[in-house]
């Protein structure tokens, strides 16, 4: 397996979770690299430990995971020879499952128009909070051909130079766009229905995941404005629920109550429709109760992380990441 496949692994001060994530890779005979974003703790040495090889990024120019990954595959090359025919990319908060290579190594054998192998995240701990519960929800999405998925992922080599690698001025969704650019190489993406990362989001407080909920605005917005039917459904929503009617529920306090109940009957209406979506999908009732509320109020930081975007493009200046961690 060691010439079929080579792991590269990014992390910022991820602490004891990018421990974990080495000792999952460390012993299945194939070449890691470990790509780090100015981290502050030990997670250099740590990695130097672990037998992997350290690409320590440059800190003058703003670190991003696009840039972290495609730095990993440079790393790859001579003088430690050619690149192999796959690349596993796993992000520090993650632990690769032991049975994953070889079971997406057969994948991509079987089929060689497939560029790109995906599986299941898990959370690690999923009880420990409520925006570690909806992690687990978001990352268990239908098994089968598919546009885009997270950064955990194999990739054929061949995909990757055709598609240019990662973009790294993209800071949020970056996976989507690379697997966008793939798709238009003319590769296949494909989703197995096994566990292939456990995940370990370690969100414990709102603001946490209000940063994060920024993070994920700003990604609809830049790689909407790359691929522009990408992401439609989500800024439509973004707008309507997190600009519009605020706007017109402020203005109606102004002129009737009605427009300001109208506006919340509209929000109820959406609560309700997310909670219903969710039952569906099989999350216990209690536990959609609370998932559907933090949808409904993902609108205003998806719009904050939007206008950030937007703001920064306008002015010329460079996509810095937002972090949560």
């Amino acid at each position: 397996m060691s010439d079929a496949v080579a792991i590269i692994l990014i992390g910022r001060n991820e602490g004891q979770r990018l421990i974990g994530a080495l000792d999952s890779v460390k012993d299945l005979g194939v070449r890691v690299v470990y790509v780090d974003s100015g981290s502050t703790d030990d997670s250099v040495a740590e990695a130097r430990a672990r037998g992997a090889k350290v690409v320590a990024l440059d800190m003058s120019i703003p670190f991003t995971a696009a840039r972290a990954r495609n730095a990993g595959v440079e790393a790859l090359r001579e003088p430690d020879g050619p690149l192999p025919a796959c690349l596993q990319f796993v992000d520090g908060d993650c632990e690769l499952v032991k049975d994953w290579l070889p079971r997406a190594l057969s994948a991509m054998r079987a089929d060689p128009n497939l560029g790109v192998v995906t599986g299941w995240r898990t959370e690690l701990h999923p009880e420990a909070s409520i925006y570690n519960a909806m992690c687990q929800h978001e990352w268990h999405r239908p098994a089968g051909p598919i546009t885009s998925c997270g950064g955990d992922m194999l990739v054929r080599s061949s995909a990757f130079e055709t598609a240019g690698g990662f973009d790294p001025t993209v800071i949020a969704a970056e996976d989507d766009e690379f697997c966008l650019r793939v798709r238009a190489a003319g590769f296949k993406l494909l989703r197995l229905p096994r566990a292939m990362t456990r995940h370990d989001a370690d969100m414990h407080r709102f603001s946490q995941w209000w940063k994060r909920s920024i993070r994920n605005g700003h990604g609809f917005a830049q790689v909407g404005t790359m691929h522009p039917p990408h992401l439609s459904r989500e800024r439509q929503r973004v707008y309507v629920f997190g600009l519009m009617l605020p706007a017109v529920g402020l203005a109606g306090l102004a002129v009737s109550g009605w427009v300001l109940a109208g506006v919340l009957a509209l929000y109820a209406g959406s609560y309700g429709s997310s909670l219903r979506g969710l039952i569906r999908e099989g999350v216990p009732r209690r536990t959609a109760l609370k998932f559907a509320g933090f949808l409904t109020l993902s609108k205003i930081p998806n719009l904050i992380g939007m206008a950030t975007y937007a703001a920064r493009r306008l002015r010329g200046r460079s996509m810095r990441i937002i972090e949560y961690k």
